[in-house]
């Protein structure tokens, strides 16, 4: 009897520890895999340990704070130097008889451009030869008025008469002298049609400046205004860049102040301009002041209506800024390693400027005494990238 207790109890506490052991299984897997999550959702991705022959290659350091000049982006436009510039037309209303050069010719001062012939001057050249006429023949009866006067043939009155009548013909001279000056003839052509009293059908339209021929309005047998504009000449060895400068940046525009041109046609070639005028006044439509600069063109690079941009050089001042190396970007966001220990790494997002000479200036995620990677981030973050994955 006592034998079969004994045998039952070993049977039940064989079957009990059997129980036990079949239960541990599941129970310390599921410890391991909530050990797991837990260390998983309590690892930050961002923070990094790195092997000691990668932090060697680390180059770490701090921030720094320098005199920094932004540079304001203008969107301009190439224009003629007005005061380089010249249009020329016909004094007198005629006929276009002849045409002596094209558009882009380079032409010097007193260059025959157009020939024209015209009433106007017929009777203007006339007008001069009665002038002339008359100069001879007063001066004549003036000169014999004071003989006689000398011999007492005639009175003091007739003297004088014959006086005012040699001033009056030579005022009627000078009146056409300037009338044909004016209509464009020279001293030369003038002394010839006083010699020869032979009347010219045609007139020169002349330069009156050097300069390449930038527009043309005219063509043979048109008639002409002496309102048209036929010609204008301009010296493009120097030419105005004008833009629209925004009214809160224009107190830092200053006369006589260097800015950049980069004309986007003609590559990355930058041209040094000076500004010559700022506008005292604001344009109220678009809240801007114009600003005109000069550049120097020698090589007549820049051409009239060429799109430009006017890179202004802002005021300078002090600026926390760090290095181009020093940043990864992931996301559209901007971040930077910052040093928690020798190894160890934490990668902060900051908010950076636009770039400038290799730095970027620091507007927000970042303080002056702070330790961060200068050199080596983006190795830096592949290591935590590849950690991330495993």
């Amino acid at each position: 009897m006592s034998f079969k207790l004994i045998f039952f109890n070993c049977i039940v506490f064989s079957a009990l520890v059997l129980s036990g052991c079949d239960n541990s299984g599941p129970t310390k897997t599921s410890d391991k895999e909530s050990i797991q999550s837990e260390f998983e959702e309590n690892r930050d991705i961002n923070r990094i340990t790195v092997r000691p022959e990668l932090a060697s290659r680390l180059e770490i350091g701090q921030p720094s704070l320098i005199d920094l000049a932004d540079k304001i982006l203008v969107p301009s436009r190439v224009q003629v130097d007005e005061e380089r510039t010249a249009q020329i037309g016909s004094y007198v209303t005629g006929r276009i008889i002849n045409l002596f050069v094209i558009l882009g010719d380079y032409v010097t001062a007193g260059q025959s451009l157009a020939r024209i012939t015209s009433p106007d001057l017929t009777q203007s050249q006339l007008a001069y030869l009665r002038a002339s006429s008359r100069v001879v023949v007063t001066q004549k009866a003036a000169e014999r008025a004071h003989l006689l006067f000398a011999a007492d043939a005639i009175a003091q009155a007739e003297v004088e008469r014959r006086q005012s009548e040699l001033e009056i013909a030579q005022a009627e001279l000078g009146a056409a002298t300037d009338q044909l000056r004016l209509f464009g003839m020279t001293d030369a052509e003038l002394k010839e049609l006083s010699k020869k009293g032979k009347i010219l059908p045609w007139l020169d339209v002349k330069a009156t400046r050097e300069g390449s021929v930038i527009a043309r309005n005219v063509i043979v047998g048109q008639v002409v205004q002496p309102s048209d504009p036929l010609f204008q000449i301009a010296d493009l060895s120097s030419v105005w860049v004008v833009g629209d400068v925004p009214e809160q940046i224009a107190r830092d525009v200053k006369v006589e102040q260097h800015v950049e041109i980069n004309v986007p046609a003609i590559g990355r070639d930058e041209f040094d301009g000076v500004i010559i005028f700022v506008s005292d006044t604001v344009n109220r439509l678009t809240r801007t002041v114009m600003t005109r600069v000069m550049v120097e063109n020698p090589e007549r690079k820049l051409k009239p209506d060429m799109l430009a941009n006017m890179h202004i050089t802002d005021t300078r001042q002090k600026t926390l800024v760090v290095p181009e190396a020093a940043i990864v970007r992931e996301l559209n966001q901007d971040y930077v390693f910052v040093a928690i220990s020798d190894n160890q790494f934490q990668r902060v997002p900051v908010e950076l400027g636009p770039e400038v000479a290799d730095f970027r200036p620091v507007l927000k995620g970042l303080s002056i005494d702070q330790r961060i990677v200068m050199e080596g981030a983006f190795h830096l973050d592949s290591e935590r990238k590849l950690a991330e994955l495993e």
